[in-house]
């Protein structure tokens, strides 16, 4: 029984933010119902990002279809959509309907560049939100272009778990005052927020604009990934002097030929060196010297292998789920534990049971199943 157990959220599908939206709040014990398009595809189990919820796949571009949705919303907490701004108003389920069936209703909207804004109908995907952040530029090799840092600084972290956030804030703001709201959580917005700390190390004169040229960036010699003899990798994150020092120690390399720690001058010169010596060694005889200690050391891990390593083990920070391998919910509780329900459903495989439970009488879940404007695989 998660912490948020009780708390009843209506998910219009979507891609991308808004399922792991819906996913970070599922797994925290929300009842969340996705409302899916009728003839919908049968969804895989291994679709991680679609865990954890109940679906009702409904025509809403029918009259019929969109009175079930603002019925549903009349017992709902929150509701929360990812299409470019309008379309639910044209589809009549924009904020003022459905907050016209519950005051306390608080409307997710999630989008790349808000709700507004001279861009705000252009299309576009995580790679761009994050470019007009500065997110994007900030991540790369010194002399070549800018890397996308897959799309999880747009999509998931300036996108759908602000979104989750905003949500639980309104629910939380609506219990004190009745009242529900909008919460418009664009891509753009979230992703500038995650780059607080580098906006505070520019205006402080501590930030160079070029890529790795900085603490944090792959700039600095003992804060970055170095290959080993095998070909794979290990991190480095020795930022603390005394954290340096035992770098220092357990590589073997001269200390007082690696005192200037600071001095950016010498940066590229302690990287070549300390190349060549973390190449000398296999990852795994890497592990064994400096795991566990506090030179904040780790081994880079594929996919495949995380689920394999000790701590991750320990943690059970991966679990294979009906035969899926896959993340753990998080964080954790230590009163309402929060755990993994049920695999990702197909389209409308939950329809009936999801209206007879909001209320809907037999006659009329069946007369909607005969007009089409709900289907049940």
């Amino acid at each position: 029984m998660g912490p948020l157990t009780g708390i009843k959220v209506i998910e219009l599908a979507g891609i991308g933010p808004g399922p792991f939206c819906g996913m970070m709040l599922a797994d925290m014990g929300a009842e969340v119902i996705r409302i899916d398009r009728t003839g919908g595809h049968a969804t895989s189990h291994q679709d991680i990002l679609a865990r954890g919820r109940k679906s009702l796949a409904v025509d809403l571009k029918s009259e019929t279809g969109r009175e079930v949705v603002l019925r549903l919303c009349e017992s709902a907490d929150a509701l929360f959509e990812g299409f470019r701004p309008g379309v639910t108003e044209r589809l009549g389920l924009g904020p003022d309907e459905c907050m016209a069936r519950n005051q306390k209703l608080v409307y997710g909207r999630m989008t790349g560049w808000g709700q507004d804004g001279p861009m705000a109908q252009a299309a576009g995907h995580d790679i761009n939100y994050i470019s007009l952040s500065g997110a994007l530029h900030s991540i790369g090799p010194k002399d070549g272009k800018p890397v996308p840092p897959l799309n999880l600084v747009g999509d998931f972290g300036g996108g759908g778990m602000l979104l989750a956030f905003g949500l639980v804030c309104g629910i939380l703001e609506a219990s004190r005052s009745g009242q529900g709201q909008v919460v418009d959580s664009s891509m753009v917005d979230g992703s500038a927020a995650l780059m607080a700390m580098f906006f505070t190390m520019r205006s402080s004169g501590m930030l160079k604009e070029s890529r790795a040229s900085n603490m944090l960036d792959g700039g600095a010699h003992f804060y970055g990934t170095y290959e080993t003899l095998d070909g794979k990798y290990i991190s480095i994150g020795s930022i603390e002097p005394q954290f340096y020092a035992l770098l220092v120690e357990k590589s073997g390399v001269d200390v007082e030929d690696f005192a200037a720690q600071m001095d950016q001058s010498r940066w590229s010169e302690y990287q070549d060196k300390l190349t060549a010596v973390f190449k000398s060694k296999t990852r795994d005889e890497w592990c064994d010297i400096m795991e566990g200690s506090d030179v904040c050391f780790a081994p880079v891990l594929s996919l495949g292998e995380v689920a394999d390593h000790p701590h991750n083990q320990h943690r059970q920070t991966f679990q294979n789920f009906e035969g899926v391998i896959q993340p753990a919910p998080a964080p954790r509780f230590s009163r309402t534990a929060v755990a993994l329900s049920h695999p990702s459903r197909s389209s409308g495989e939950d329809s009936e049971q999801v209206l007879a439970d909001a209320g809907f009488d037999q006659g009329e879940i069946d007369s909607l199943l005969a007009s089409g404007a709900v289907t049940q695989i």
